[in-house]
């Protein structure tokens, strides 16, 4: 089939679209017998605007938000929301790095573990992920999201603190599974919670802001860690002390998290009737829908087999092998450079610095200059960069200050996370469709993240040059993914042009240049469904 036919066929698809009214503005509040909510509206968000805004559903003219009020309502969401999403991850990275620390506080040693058992208590993390991330990003779907949340934030806490008790392999193995379980809720709620919360553009910052807590615990887990060493004498190995002090701030946040974040806008009682009906009215324009708690078989199905979801899905699993194992072997590898281990404590603190560095600055170029896929290829180019020089170079007194630099410069990788996290979130409409891309997405992260520490084999160390070569290999099928990624949403946004018979904007992606009412925009269409959605990349 030419490409001028699939072109046509794809833009007949488009109009054949059923241009049945499902908006809210067939909600009357003032009638005896209210009109049933159309098809796709879900029933919470249509009884929120038929109850709090009968004026705004009668009328079909868009409202109007100012760019002072716009900022004053952020600033209102970054508060209850934003906030609970940057502490809870910087939670969540501390707990899940304190293995990496615990490897040189002696955990090996008075575990009495052995070969390939300290990677797999990292490894058997994932492995839990993998397997409750479709059953969690459901529960999202059904549940109150931030009352799930805040029992899953406790409940690792619990069982983070639990872990001190253990004494072998088999202890390990139990309690790190059970983290991963409660563990793997974080991600993919926080990604629905910016779908809800904010706007299309202010997404990769909002993403980019609590995922740099992966440099941040590297931070404060350094010194967490560094003060933890110098404790002797104690009746407490001082691993056991580092996996009690968190875990039991990780559940008393947990506590917190449930009293203080709202469900969602409609339910957020914490602000007035006006201010939530504008913060609902501010993601309109996003066309993703706002939440919808049934699961659409035919979403489901789509999902499957969209290039899109796929393409994600595999720069997900790209970008977690590497970062998997790096961040269990990161102390390991620095160790071995001829550092002491309170030195590699303090230089776990500028590792953190430059993945804060990484993850920020990619955030904000995404949203300055609106190219995320651009910026996800560029920020692989260093971790390229930084492995083949420590392929080539080989451990001496000399060349240790070169070879922690050149480790550093695989520690950007992150950045590309936030921008694919970022490109799913923006471009992946309809619940249950970003259900199921969500967790194939996880799912993805999860195994890459599982099979990272596999490849540092023990009879490997300490270079771990086989390790390093994999990382090469990946990195270069992220680039080949980026690019056709690109090149796929670029030609879908010409098809839905030309099926709207709308001039085609200039090359900036982020700039759509549809002038349109989004009537469809809290209606659960997939992105492929609904003739306004435009891709952005």
């Amino acid at each position: 089939m030419s490409a001028t036919t699939k072109d046509t066929s794809d833009i007949q698809d488009l109009q054949n679209i059923e241009e049945t009214p499902k908006d809210l503005y067939s909600l009357d509040s003032q009638s005896t017998h209210r009109t049933a909510p159309g098809a796709g509206i879900d029933a919470e968000v249509a009884e929120f605007f038929a109850t709090l805004a009968p004026n705004a559903s009668k009328s079909h003219k868009p409202i109007v938000i100012d760019d002072a009020t716009n900022r004053r309502l952020r600033w209102m969401i970054h508060k209850r929301v934003l906030v609970v999403m940057i502490i809870t991850y910087f939670c969540q990275t501390l707990d899940k790095g304190t293995m990496s620390f615990a490897s040189i506080m002696g955990i090996t040693t008075d575990t009495r573990l052995v070969g390939q058992q300290y990677a797999w208590l990292t490894t058997c993390v994932y492995i839990a992920i993998l397997l409750w991330e479709f059953p969690t990003n459901r529960l999202i779907q059904r549940l109150p999201i931030a009352k799930y949340l805040a029992f899953s934030i406790s409940a690792w806490g619990a069982v983070l603190a639990c872990s001190a008790a253990c004494t072998n392999f088999t202890g390990l193995v139990i309690v790190r599974t059970l983290l991963g379980i409660f563990e793997c809720v974080c991600q993919p709620a926080f990604v629905f919670l910016s779908t809800m919360w904010y706007t299309r553009d202010e997404q990769a910052l909002v993403i980019g802001s609590f995922y740099s807590m992966n440099g941040f615990q590297q931070c404060v887990g350094g010194l967490i860690a560094y003060g933890i060493a110098h404790i002797q004498h104690a009746k407490l190995h001082n691993w056991q002390i580092l996996f009690t002090l968190l875990g039991c701030i990780t559940f008393i946040w947990g506590i917190f998290v449930a009293w203080w974040l709202p469900d969602s806008p409609m339910r957020a009682r914490c602000f007035s009737p006006e201010d939530r009906i504008l913060m609902v009215e501010r993601v309109r324009k996003n066309q993703t829908g706002l939440q919808n708690r049934e699961f659409k078989m035919y979403q489901a199905v789509e999902a499957l087999r969209d290039p899109i979801v796929w393409s994600v899905t595999l720069i997900s699993f790209t970008n977690g092998l590497p970062t998997g194992g790096l961040g269990a072997f990161s102390n390991l590898i620095i160790t071995a450079f001829g550092y002491s281990q309170l030195q590699t404590y303090l230089l776990a603190i500028a590792q953190g610095a430059i993945i804060m560095a990484a993850l920020f600055s990619g955030a904000y170029l995404s949203k300055r200059y609106g190219q995320k896929l651009v910026l996800a290829f560029v920020y692989t180019l260093p971790n390229i960069a930084g492995t083949i020089v420590f392929l080539s170079v080989p451990t001496t007194s000399e060349t240790k200050i070169g070879l922690l630099i050149a480790f550093y410069c695989t520690q950007v990788f992150g950045a590309v996370a936030v921008l694919n996290l970022a490109v799913m979130s923006g471009n992946v409409a309809g619940r249950t469709k970003q259900v199921v891309a969500s967790s194939l997405v996880f799912i993805a992260w999860a195994t890459g993240n599982a099979a990272g520490p596999q490849v540092f084999r023990a009879n490997d160390s300490p270079r771990y040059v086989k390790a390093f070569v994999a990382h090469i290999v990946i990195y270069g099928i992220q680039l080949a993914v980026i690019v056709f990624l690109r090149l796929h949403l670029m030609r879908r946004n010409q098809v839905k042009r030309r099926a709207q018979s709308l001039q085609e904007t200039s090359v900036g992606s982020e700039d759509l240049n549809v002038h349109l009412y989004d009537k469809r925009g809290f209606e659960d269409l997939t992105d492929k469904e609904n003739p306004d959605f435009r891709y952005l990349y």
